[in-house]
């Protein structure tokens, strides 16, 4: 029971930088699409998303240890709590887009090698990953409809 706690412990450090960095003035005036979900969904969203982030990175562990979809799992995880700092901390849309990109190949990678060892672990990803598609999408538009923000910031660099 001590490694869920651990995991549970994992995922809150990485779901503490979202609390840390978050949007702010600078991200209520940048134009966004219109499909742009409500501001009330991301912490319900994220919040269901890390439980069962936690949960699918301790099953994979409790059958599986320390192997190549474990790694994935941690690998995902960082790249989840570098997103909020590259976007919100430092303004850095396009950085933040390359580590969505990246969060999204460990995440469908992590679905691919949990799925023999567990496919409740892997479906637990299922929802993360189309999740991480929409924000992926929406990262990028962002960029595309603010580029003076994008100029901005890379100008002061």
């Amino acid at each position: 029971m001590i490694s869920a706690v651990v995991y549970a412990l994992l995922v809150a450090v990485a779901a503490a930088s979202g609390g840390i960095f978050k949007p702010g003035e600078w991200y209520e005036g940048l134009e966004k699409p219109g499909w742009t979900p409500p501001n009330w969904a991301f912490p319900v969203v994220w919040t269901t998303l890390y439980l069962m982030i936690g949960a699918a990175g301790w099953i994979v562990w409790r059958l599986d240890g320390f192997g190549i979809a474990t790694m994935l799992w941690g690998a995902q995880l960082v790249f989840n709590a570098a997103w909020s700092y590259l976007f919100f901390g430092i303004r850095r849309m396009d950085w933040a887009l390359v580590d969505s990109g990246a969060m999204w190949l460990t995440i469908a990678a992590f679905i691919v090698l949990a799925w023999p060892i567990s496919v409740v672990a892997a479906l637990l990803f299922v929802p993360y990953l189309a999740w991480v598609s929409v924000a992926f999408a929406l990262n990028k538009r962002v960029m595309d409809l603010n580029p003076a923000a994008m100029a901005a910031v890379r100008a002061s660099s």
